[in-house]
């Protein structure tokens, strides 16, 4: 899995099952922003649009459980 840690100054922080990566931010598809779920495909980067929201939905119900927690 491919993720988005952030876009800073030209550079896009991958994280990777292997650790974090870097690359140019212009090899980042059109739109991608941090927390998006990449795949590679052929020759280019491609958002995985079903993944990112899946991980997204799964991170906001773990900061509700926490938030119910601390209620």
């Amino acid at each position: 899995m491919i993720i988005i840690d952030r876009i800073d100054d030209g550079i896009a922080v991958l994280e990777t099952d292997t650790g974090m990566q870097t690359v140019p931010a212009d090899q980042m598809p059109e739109g991608a922003r941090d927390g998006d779920v990449l795949q590679w495909v052929c020759d280019h980067y491609e958002v995985d649009a079903i993944a990112t929201e899946e991980r997204r939905n799964r991170i906001l119900e773990r900061m509700r459980k926490r938030k119910r927690g601390r209620d």
